[in-house]
């Protein structure tokens, strides 16, 4: 018996995999998502989102990705579970392989995000995702307004999160674990010359307090100079040591770049070296990471592999 043959499936069910399901399925195409073993992405661990357009009292991220899950859903929007472990691209229509089976596609557009590097110190886990820990100060930042908060890293990331969050915090650390920034010159002299910023050299975190509270109450560092040990009176922590892009499985379809994020064809922010594959969202995307351009990016995979289809016998 010959398999089905999907139209399109799509792999993610973040900003990016869902709009994507929205667009394909009002095409009448019957998209296909695969949830992998975060559904809804990384917005569902964000208690409240503030700056996704529609929502002048802010949206909760959980219930955001629930309503994008349900609008997909009416349109005729299928779901399954199942992490993806390779994508053959030997033949058209492709062969997305998954532990317990495989699936057939005419298309196939990856939304796969990207997974924030944590340092694993206790209590991190704990209060990450609303109770004080976080990764996007572009996301959260505003939620600290006149508070103490810290950044741990030294790169580009950790300088821009820094400044940024001058803008509402009282007071910025700047945790690093050696005595200058990793950071571009301009961006390192930047952080090291704002008044609000305060570097915490050669120091690395410990534990974050405030587990059994709910809520961050401090970050316990340590120097690695003298062995030190203190605590850092904050209430936010902002950990920006990079991202991982979940882009392992389809690397033999989609080229990237020496971070490991999927590089586009030129000419487009979603078109791939194979017809008829597509990605979308922070995994193509290492420099916004947010959840409006994901969504963007997912409405544009969307339109481009409808066409396409239309043009290769969909």
């Amino acid at each position: 018996m010959t398999a089905q043959v999907e139209n399109v499936v799509i792999v993610g069910t973040g900003c990016a995999g869902l709009t994507a399901a929205i667009y394909t399925a009002r095409a009448n195409l019957q998209p296909l998502v695969l949830e992998g073993i975060m559904p809804g992405g990384q917005l569902t661990t964000t208690s409240e989102v503030e700056n996704f357009p529609g929502f002048p009292e802010g949206v909760d991220g959980f219930m955001l990705m629930q309503n994008l899950r349900k609008q997909a859903e009416k349109f005729g929007t299928r779901y399954e579970s199942g992490t993806v472990t390779g994508l053959d691209i030997a033949q058209w229509p492709y062969t997305l392989k998954l532990a317990d089976r495989t699936i057939t596609a005419k298309i196939v557009i990856i939304a796969t995000g990207a997974s924030p590097r944590l340092t694993g110190v206790p209590g991190e886990k704990e209060l990450y995702g609303g109770k004080g820990v976080t990764t996007c100060a572009t996301c959260d930042g505003a939620f600290y307004r006149n508070m103490e908060v810290a950044v741990i890293g030294g790169g580009d990331s950790a300088a821009e999160e820094a400044l940024f969050l001058t803008r509402f915090a009282s007071k910025v650390y700047l945790v690093h674990r050696r005595d200058s920034l990793r950071a571009s010159k301009i961006m390192a002299d930047r952080a090291t010359a704002h008044p609000k910023i305060q570097m915490v050299w050669d120091s690395v975190p410990l534990a974050i307090e405030g587990v059994e509270q709910g809520a961050v109450s401090g970050l316990k560092i340590r120097n690695v100079k003298t062995d030190a040990e203190s605590v850092l009176p904050v209430k936010g922590i902002f950990v920006a040591i990079g991202h991982v892009p979940n882009t392992e499985p389809f690397k033999n379809a989609v080229d990237t770049d020496d971070q490991g994020y999927f590089q586009p064809t030129l000419g487009s922010q979603v078109r791939t070296k194979t017809p008829g594959v597509y990605v979308a969202g922070d995994c193509a995307d290492h420099v916004f990471r947010q959840a409006i351009t994901a969504a963007g990016m997912g409405c544009q995979a969307a339109i481009e592999a409808e066409r396409w289809l239309a043009e290769h016998g969909g």
